[in-house]
């Protein structure tokens, strides 16, 4: 696609529509906008920034992009793994940073009305002082909401719980042709039309701005726990998975670290985990409405992993030791990052193939004599890797063998990143042909100039 060059013209617009002072031009103050947290960074400078405070400037902003066919990058803040808030093709790069009110917390219906730029940390207190609960963790608090419903952002607590799109009621969007659209509401069932609530999100800014969201919020447990469980090897580590499931027991989180990967993120964050033994272990977040229930839970989690090869469970009892616990995980990213050069998959297989793709993701490892570490959400089958090595070169062969294996054994190339500009090349993989073409058919019905968030995920 060939874009029009950002004229003295259409920035003076720009000013008019929104002031001088929330529009960026010069490089020197575009440093913070140029790229996201992937692990190997890529720099793109837009031609102009742009900072609305409101949906109407966005639509001002959206037709008057679109008249002139310059490109537009939405972008939350920043901390998106895999380019998709990133300017590739120059133009404008629309900041929703300054869209960050919590418009409505609604203790009758259960929900809050955010616009997009609310931090998660924001949103968590704001519906907690209302004694209510907003219970996903993607691991990274910093995020805004409207970055997590643009990918359909998991994290450790969807085996409970579900994703982004779980807790999604309703949304204002509005279209690359300047269009505001209201869809869904303060209801939690409908059937009028085409549901396009769930077709924006998870669609990385390419079909429309989100400007308002409507979240769904549940009431608070009243208690919470935590199991960490080593194990001899990951296999019975996972197999203890389907067994919590048939004995009716459904954790919040599930999750599972290998050995070298606990060392690594113990070292960064400088906490020790309770235990090294073993070559694997889980981590098991469970809720309840009493403390006698987490004690019941727990007996029965316990019993269940020492039967399937456990060689031990340990139960923090405190908040801090909990809170210990999880930024050990939480922080894994930032603690791999900081080994030196690599790279990072999320791949997602069924949930009983964990082993059998890590497995597989070993024979990779030394066929290449690269090292790749694992760990991630043994609950739904998402699996976190990171590709080290000086030789990046070799990165793009690593991938494209991983995520075959993933697809040989029934999954995708991403569980909860998403695919922005890191992963195109390799999403035919899992994706045939003729879905691709829908997709780019339902983007034209969309976009028709294709100037919204271009050069993303095809």
């Amino acid at each position: 696609m060939k874009y029009n060059k950002l004229t003295e013209r259409i920035i003076n617009q720009l000013i008019e529509i929104m002031g001088e002072d929330n529009i960026l031009i010069n490089k020197e103050e575009m440093g913070d906008y140029l790229c996201d947290e992937m692990s190997i960074p890529k720099n793109y400078f837009p031609d102009v920034i742009v900072r609305p405070k409101n949906t109407v400037e966005i639509a001002q902003i959206m037709k008057l992009a679109d008249k002139e066919k310059i490109p537009v990058t939405p972008r939350g803040s920043g901390t998106g793994l895999c380019g998709g808030a990133v300017a590739i093709y120059g133009g404008i790069l629309l900041s929703l940073e300054y869209m960050d009110k919590i418009v409505e917390v609604d203790e009758d219906n259960f929900v809050a009305v955010v616009e997009p730029g609310v931090r998660l940390s924001e949103l968590y207190k704001a519906v907690e002082n209302r004694g209510l609960y907003y219970p996903l963790l993607p691991g990274e608090e910093s995020a805004s909401i409207g970055g997590n419903v643009a990918t359909n952002a998991g994290g450790m607590k969807a085996v409970k719980y579900g994703v982004t799109r779980n807790f999604i009621l309703g949304l204002e969007v509005v279209l690359p042709t300047g269009e505001i659209i209201r869809m869904g509401g303060k209801f939690v069932k409908c059937s009028t039309g085409y549901n396009l609530t769930q077709l924006i999100i998870g669609s990385e800014g390419t079909l429309a701005i989100i400007t308002k969201i409507i979240l769904k919020l549940l009431t608070a447990p009243k208690a919470n726990g935590m199991l960490f469980v080593p194990f001899k090897n990951l296999y019975d580590a996972i197999r203890t998975v389907p067994e919590l499931f048939r004995n009716n027991i459904i954790p919040v989180g599930i999750e599972f670290i290998e050995k070298e990967s606990i060392r690594i993120s113990e070292e960064y964050v400088g906490r020790k985990l309770p235990s090294r033994a073993g070559e694997a272990s889980l981590l098991i977040i469970i809720e309840g409405n009493s403390s006698e229930d987490i004690f019941n839970l727990c007996d029965s989690i316990g019993e269940i992993c020492m039967k399937n090869g456990a060689i031990d469970v340990l139960v923090p009892l405190t908040e801090k030791e909990k809170r210990d616990i999880l930024e050990i995980r939480e922080k894994h990213y930032h603690a791999i990052k900081n080994q030196g050069p690599m790279d990072l998959a999320d791949v997602v297989v069924p949930r009983s193939k964990i082993t059998d793709f890590m497995m597989k993701i070993e024979e990779i490892s030394k066929k290449h004599n690269i090292k790749i570490l694992g760990c991630g959400h043994a609950g739904d089958g998402n699996v976190h890797l990171s590709i080290h090595g000086k030789d990046v070169s070799k990165f793009k062969q690593v991938f494209e063998e991983i995520y075959k294996t993933g697809k040989s054994l029934g999954g995708m190339i991403s569980g909860e990143h998403g695919i922005g500009f890191e992963k195109k090349e390799f999403f035919h993989i899992t994706v045939s042909k003729d879905h691709i073409l829908l997709m780019k058919r339902i983007k034209k019905a969309f976009d028709p100039n294709d100037i919204l968030n271009p050069g993303k995920i095809f």
